[in-house]
């Protein structure tokens, strides 16, 4: 039996998955690429080549709208979805996206300490990195493009260490602080100010199927902080605004404004029998 023999039911198995599930050549590249290109035309920090004059912005900007007509092709291809309109939309959110990121940028840069200026925070800061393809990726979500913007906040994930998914509803000056290990749910709702250090957690009580379509994550008000490895868990969770939340903290009901809530524990400290007499 030649080998070409042996992999012939093979071959055929993956020609009718890929026809049946076929989204477009290298889709997951095309969409990487998309996000580098429009962070780049929305902040100069991310350029791989300079350009200066408003006729080269938009210039650039033009073939970022060709490129996304190019990528969604074959997501909305089977939609009810109006290719034209879902661009078009889409493209008319850049200033208002913009404007939020900077904010942002400023939340960060004004909230610690290390952060020299905020070049500095949309150049080396993972959190903001984040943050910004976040933010494009739940435009596309709103727009019923689920698997486009899935595939965005993925590469954020791969880069960063952050999982933020698209559906998340986040306020304005949102603040992340390290930010290795942070996961935002589907349904989380965050209001403005909010800070949140590395490893937070804002999750679901059930990983139910039957709950796909309910609130399933917490909510975080407005001014809230945060801090590393918390858990909030369940969809019916407040915390209310102006909170304190502390390290490893595992929260599964709702706190009034104002509150400041810690885990407790005790820590202690002895010499070894050898070191008693030492001076």
């Amino acid at each position: 039996m030649t080998n070409k023999t042996h992999y012939n039911d093979f071959a055929q198995t993956l020609k009718v998955r890929r026809d049946d599930h076929s989204l477009g050549f290298q889709l997951k590249k095309g969409t990487q690429e998309f996000v580098e290109d429009l962070l780049a035309i929305l902040f100069p920090h991310f350029c791989k080549e300079m350009f200066y004059t408003k006729e080269e912005i938009e210039s650039r900007i033009v073939l970022l709208e060709r490129d996304l007509k190019r990528l969604l092709i074959p997501l909305l291809i089977e939609t009810s979805l109006n290719l034209e309109d879902t661009v078009k939309q889409f493209m008319q959110t850049l200033p208002d996206l913009h404007d939020k990121l900077w904010l942002d940028a400023e939340a960060i840069t004004s909230g610690d300490p290390a952060a020299e200026s905020i070049d500095e925070v949309i150049l080396a800061y993972p959190g903001f990195t984040a943050i910004a393809i976040y933010r494009i990726a739940h435009e596309f979500h709103i727009r019923h493009v689920p698997i486009f913007s899935r595939l965005i906040t993925e590469y954020a994930h791969q880069i960063t260490g952050i999982d933020i998914h698209p559906g998340a509803q986040i306020g304005t000056s949102f603040a992340i602080d390290h930010g290795t290990g942070i996961v935002i749910g589907e349904s989380t709702i965050i209001g403005d100010n909010v800070k949140m250090y590395q490893g937070v957690t804002l999750g679901a009580l059930s990983v139910d199927k039957n709950l796909a379509k309910s609130k399933r994550h917490p909510t975080i008000e407005n001014n809230v902080v945060i801090y590393a490895q918390a858990i909030i868990l369940g969809g019916e969770t407040v915390v209310g605004h102006n909170s304190i939340i502390g390290g490893n903290v595992w929260l599964t009901t709702s706190v009034p404004p104002f509150s400041s809530v810690y885990q407790e524990s005790k820590i202690t400290v002895r010499l070894k029998e050898n070191d008693k007499h030492t001076d």
